[in-house]
């Protein structure tokens, strides 16, 4: 089977490198033109792409191409001012995978659909956003999932935590943090990576799941713990206002696909 990955970045790329191990044929893409040599160098089908609100840049036709699975990794980037609008850049896409041969699409989101509502959430709760991120996400899922043409499932990752990638580096030594008592939700990349292979392992197709760590330490307590480990200056937090949050539950993950969560760290 070949898969086209579009967005071989902190995620994309170590999932491309064990889908490869799994002898899957993998087509990647990066908007860095010397990535293209590190891609090629792993045994990827390296493209050149660029995802704009009204085009493309670069050979999209030729990166579908032959594939059956492709798999959708690009943050929104919606921090900025003047941000390029997402979900433009996805309805740009559709009529390039309409005319391929992508029978399977595996879209990346975010747990930040939810509510920051101090509730327990499952696929059944009904998304509210309240971020432009989350907004942006959540009408993206719909384009794809209400397309007909082929089918969608959406993975709902939690906060990625991972090689070089950890919030405790952001936090560390900070004051008057809000929320000490709301939840973390976080994913390990390991985790990421294995749940995507056992998607596509499973033919598990047109659905939604959430995709986060089934424990859920106070935000107070886990990064304290963290920034020891680390050697860093506990962040400290103001525990005068009530938290808000939310409790990302994995359980369709782990009932129906059977899998098994790796250590928090």
């Amino acid at each position: 089977m070949q898969i086209s990955i579009l967005g071989c970045g902190w995620l994309g790329f170590p999932l491309a490198q064990s889908l490869l191990q799994k002898k899957y044929r993998i087509k990647g893409s990066t908007t860095t033109a010397h990535k293209l040599v590190d891609l090629e160098k792993s045994g990827i089908l390296p493209f050149l792409l660029s995802l704009e609100e009204e085009h493309v840049i670069g050979n999209i036709e030729a990166f579908l191409k032959d594939s059956t699975v492709l798999l959708i990794d690009i943050p929104p980037k919606l921090r900025k001012e003047n941000a390029p609008n997402f979900v433009s850049k996805i309805k740009t896409l559709l009529p390039f995978i309409e005319q391929s041969t992508i029978q399977k699409v595996l879209f990346i989101s975010s747990t930040s659909v939810y509510a920051d509502d101090n509730s327990i959430v499952t696929e059944e709760t009904i998304p509210k956003p309240e971020t432009a991120s989350g907004k942006q996400l959540l009408e993206a899922e719909k384009c794809l999932q209400q397309n007909s043409n082929f089918q969608t499932t959406v993975v709902r990752f939690g906060g990625l935590i991972g090689p070089n990638r950890h919030p405790i580096h952001f936090l560390t030594g900070k004051t008057n943090l809000e929320n000490p008592n709301s939840p973390v939700n976080l994913i390990h990349q390991n985790d990421c990576i294995s749940i995507i292979e056992l998607i596509i392992e499973q033919d598990y197709w047109g659905k939604t799941i959430n995709a986060v760590n089934p424990n859920h330490p106070t935000r107070k307590n886990y990064y304290a713990q963290t920034a020891k480990a680390f050697g860093l200056v506990v962040p400290q937090f103001n525990e005068s206002q009530d938290s808000r949050g939310k409790t990302i539950c994995s359980n369709k993950l782990i009932q129906e696909l059977g899998y098994d969560f790796k250590n928090l760290s």
